[in-house]
């Protein structure tokens, strides 16, 4: 395993991602790269909206420096790629790019409500990556 690309948007479960990632970089002597997504607002099917204001690609800036920090006191050293558009899509985009041969996600694991009102970001990479795939659940 030469690199791992670790998706994280600062919830508790992206954070067991990045924690899991860096044991499975520093076990490996793997490559890091860790990526923050802002998505955008849809407007219809054939176009796309405004950046959401309440999750700017500001703020996934400021997501990647607290990566950076947790992966520091880890010691390890990352690229740390922030990305706009469909989380999934650029998840697995930035894999093929950087040819990475693990992505780490986390998962919320949401109700029955919000999986019918809103896509979960690790299920559609798991659909759509042709890569090995490690999703990291919530704590218990």
């Amino acid at each position: 395993m030469k690199r791992i690309l670790i998706a994280y948007d600062h919830t508790e479960s992206a954070r067991r991602a990045l924690e899991r990632g860096a044991e499975l970089a520093k076990t490996y002597g793997a490559e890091v790269v860790v990526t923050s997504v802002a998505p955008i607002l849809v407007g219809s099917p054939r176009a796309t909206g405004p950046i959401d204001p309440t999750d700017s690609p500001a703020h996934h800036i400021e997501e990647l420096e607290a990566a950076r920090g947790l992966l520091s006191e880890r010691g390890i050293d990352a690229e740390f790629l922030p990305a706009t558009g469909d989380p999934a899509g650029a998840i697995v985009m930035i894999a093929d790019e950087r040819d990475v041969d693990l992505v780490v996600v986390g998962t919320r694991e949401p109700g029955l409500v919000e999986r019918i009102m809103r896509r979960s970001v690790s299920a559609e990479v798991a659909r759509r990556v042709h890569r090995d795939l490690l999703i990291v659940h919530p704590a218990r």
